[in-house]
């Protein structure tokens, strides 16, 4: 069965990959109707996170941001897509890198990075990254149930020679990276759910109390590598631009456990406040809010 969808969608994709960016975008504001307004995907989950981290804002203003994400999400997705056949010179005009001085400043000193950011704007065109740098890029990423498209998703991201890694593989990779002298970027995308378990990290994130992955900073932590926040900004319609924040211009060693991971979390809050539409607010980020361990909650 996972062949056979696989073989009845995939055609359907690449038809709407090759569409011009006028038609595409055309397309996604079809989409949006069909999403939004028909099927209502997810709106019980976008309204109930919206309520819960903006308990200040009107019902209309929130309506508004509603309204907005679904449209940037129909864009995402057919973005996404459209990665199948976008040309290299397409893609370096429609995602910019305006500080990527600080990225060939580590390429100098001889150091590997760790880039993490949140479900913001589109993550996934910025493997054209790799344009600019010669580290080796990364991507860490959850494997998909069909394993057609979990190949699809594969090509898609390793297209612009980047390679994506699962979670389990990450430190290992990095220690057989350093122990060949390869410089490498490990890109996450760091602000998912886990489990609710008394051992993870919980801290506030939108002034909710939540668990956290802190997979991240202790990577960084055990391979002594910057540890930087990348800021996707949605520019208009179509364009993006990534902004590298080094969070530990220091040296990770010189922070206090979980101090990196706040920074992320704190970063990221700051730019959802900020512009809240190109959020991912289908994500359940909010659901375990109310089994905080004793241990962690505030008095």
């Amino acid at each position: 069965m996972q062949l056979i969808a696989f073989i009845l969608i995939y055609p359907i994709l690449w038809l709407i990959s090759i569409l011009p960016f006028r038609l595409l975008y055309l397309f996604s504001d079809f989409c949006y109707f069909i999403v939004y307004r028909l099927i209502g995907y997810r709106k019980k989950v976008v309204r109930e996170n919206l309520a819960l981290v903006f308990p200040e804002k009107s019902d209309a203003e929130r309506l508004k941001i509603e309204k907005k994400f679904y449209s940037h999400l129909c864009d995402m997705f057919l973005e996404m897509i459209k990665s199948l056949t976008i040309s290299d010179a397409s893609l370096r005009k429609r995602f910019v890198f305006p500080n990527i001085d600080l990225i060939h400043e580590y390429e100098k000193k001889g150091q590997s990075i760790i880039l993490i950011s949140g479900h913001y704007a589109n993550w996934e065109w910025m493997n054209v990254m790799k344009e600019y740098v010669s580290f080796k890029g990364y991507g860490i990423y959850k494997k998909l149930s069909n394993k057609y498209f979990d190949k699809l998703v594969r090509d898609i991201r390793e297209k612009r020679d980047s390679t994506l890694i699962t979670t389990k593989e990450t430190f290992k990779t990095i220690k057989k990276d350093q122990d060949n002298g390869v410089l490498g970027i490990y890109y996450m995308v760091s602000d998912q759910s886990p489990k609710p378990l008394a051992h993870y990290y919980w801290t506030d994130f939108m002034n909710i109390t939540v668990p956290c992955f802190d997979g991240p900073e202790i990577l960084a932590r055990k391979a002594d590598m910057p540890f930087i926040y990348f800021r996707i900004e949605k520019v208009k319609r179509g364009h993006y631009q990534g902004i590298f924040e080094d969070l530990t211009p220091k040296g990770i060693s010189n922070y206090a456990k979980h101090e990196p991971t706040e920074f992320f979390y704190r970063a990221l809050e700051k730019q959802i406040r900020e512009v809240p539409e190109y959020y991912y607010w289908v994500h359940k980020r909010w659901k375990h809010r109310d089994k905080v361990p004793p241990a962690t909650q505030k008095s």
